[in-house]
């Protein structure tokens, strides 16, 4: 029996999977608080990961209707970029500044330009700073709070600080490490003259956790922790990986030809490579795979958080929602909506806000508004997709995930403005499944294959197919293409 966790934005997961019989036993959740603010500010306590972690295991544990010291090894995925700066005493100096932070967009434009541009940043770390990394939240710390960064023993990632609760290890791995941007994502390796930019008062050796691979384990799980969660000694912590990387893993797509695409608070499209990506867009993060290899992968912030703002202003339920959405036709009569109420990644407007365009008398209904808001999201992931271009221009399938995956109508939509099948995996919260999966990889050791671990235990749907209709695919070149006319006008983003 292994455990899989995913810390995400708005909830920590947790799964108990049988490795043997192919399946899941128990899976549960308990949320988290998000603190917003003014100006981009997006932070959270990781003692609330800890406490939602807690809660969610028992629950898992004892859904699975399983003996606790039963579990072998536990994974852990994390929501990437997060700040986690702890002191001498292993506690954090500040609360954790999110992935949706952009409240730091300044810092980060100024260190793109420290380190020579968007060439610099291609040079020293194989990709290009975007605001959200690690990075400007670092430069943020020490700017805005100097009495906490003077404090600062360690920097990690969210999935670093859960494997260090559990097991008093400061590791991190290359998957995650890939978005702090003070990592080179082709060597595999810290910068540490791009930290000594940033940061320059502190000590990159100590500093900055110890590597290890992806199928080192981080350490086994504390003694004393270990007997308070009722799970025996020795129980192996892998090496985990940022929810984008364990979610790859989680949809199978450990090989080329596929794409997994996530419809959850923000939206990410990623294609595994062999190699080290050489993109011809600064927007493509050219991130490391947390089971070897590549992840090129670009990601949009307002996905289901862009959803959730408009059916919350109506008042409307899910299902509600979903009926707005399926009673409006394609291109919602004229209406377009740039969902960019978080600001944006890709394309590279962190300091944008949302637009509602082209509403008359007739087309301001709330069906419309519900189905222009999805419409755009997903706009937004096809001009994501576009950037990775031959990366994903071939593939055969996508692979759906997260919580607006849920949807046929989004998932036809998806097939349709993409031109691609899409299915989804039987498991949609798939970082989850992927980091028990990982878990599995790294404590089986060599006898354990990653292909014959994801073959049993990543299952499509098949009653969630969509396949690319022809004239609908048509429809939506013509609503795309005033999409992209929107972008030029109110924010000048060309081809």
């Amino acid at each position: 029996m292994y455990i899989g966790v995913d810390c995400g934005t708005q909830s920590t997961k947790v799964v108990v999977v049988d490795i043997d019989g192919g399946r899941i036993l128990g899976e549960a959740s308990r949320p988290h608080r998000l603190e917003a603010g003014e100006g981009g500010r997006r932070e959270q306590a990781p003692a609330d990961w800890i406490e939602a972690f807690r809660g969610a295991l028992h629950d898992a544990v004892a859904r699975a209707g399983i003996e606790p010291q039963a579990i072998r090894a536990i994974g852990v995925s994390g929501q990437q970029h997060g700040l986690v700066a702890l002191d001498a005493a292993g506690e954090p100096v500040h609360p954790a500044k999110l992935w949706c932070d952009t409240e730091t967009a300044d810092h980060n434009a100024a260190l793109v330009e420290r380190l020579g541009g968007e060439a610099g940043c291609l040079d020293r770390l194989g990709l290009v700073l975007q605001t959200g990394y690690t990075a400007s939240k670092l430069a943020w710390l020490r700017d805005a709070r100097p009495e906490a960064y003077r404090r600062i023993a360690t920097l990690l990632l969210p999935h670093d600080y859960l494997n260090f609760w559990l097991t008093g290890e400061r590791v991190a791995e290359a998957g995650d490490a890939s978005g702090t941007g003070y990592f080179d994502t082709r060597a595999r390796r810290w910068r540490e003259d791009v930290l000594a930019e940033i940061a320059p008062e502190l000590d990159p050796e100590r500093v900055l956790p110890r590597l290890i691979g992806s199928r080192e384990p981080a350490g086994t799980l504390r003694p004393a922790l270990a007997r308070e969660l009722g799970l025996a000694e020795g129980v192996v912590v892998s090496s985990g990986g940022g929810d984008n990387m364990l979610g790859a893993i989680g949809t199978g797509n450990i090989r080329p030809g596929l794409v997994t695409l996530s419809l959850g608070t923000s939206g990410t499209v990623c294609a595994y490579s062999p190699e080290p990506a050489v993109a011809d867009d600064a927007q493509v993060a050219n991130f490391c795979a947390s089971h070897g290899g590549w992840l090129p992968l670009i990601c949009t912030m307002n996905v289901t958080s862009a959803t959730t703002r408009v059916r919350e202003l109506f008042g409307l339920d899910l299902a509600a929602f979903g009926e707005r959405l399926a009673a409006a036709p394609i291109g919602a009569e004229g209406v377009t909506v740039l969902p960019f109420f978080n600001g944006e990644r890709v394309p590279p407007l962190p300091q944008a806000s949302g637009s509602f365009l082209g509403l008359t008398d007739v087309n301001a209904t709330q069906a419309n508004l519900c189905r222009a808001v999805v419409e755009g999201a997903t706009f937004g992931l096809r001009y994501g997709l576009e950037r990775l271009g031959g990366l994903a221009r071939d593939a055969s399938e996508i692979r759906l995930i997260g919580g607006g995956a849920k949807s046929a109508v989004w998932r036809q939509m998806v097939a349709d403005i993409l031109g691609t099948p899409v299915i989804c995996p039987a498991v949609t919260d798939a970082a989850a499944l992927g980091a028990a999966i990982q878990a599995a990889w790294c404590e089986g050791g060599a006898d354990a294959s990653l292909d014959a671990l994801c073959a049993r235990l990543v299952h499509l749907d098949e009653s969630s197919r969509a396949a690319p209709d022809a004239e609908r695919v048509a429809a939506y070149e013509a609503v795309y293409a005033r999409y992209r006319r929107a972008l030029a006008e109110h924010h000048g983003v060309m081809a």
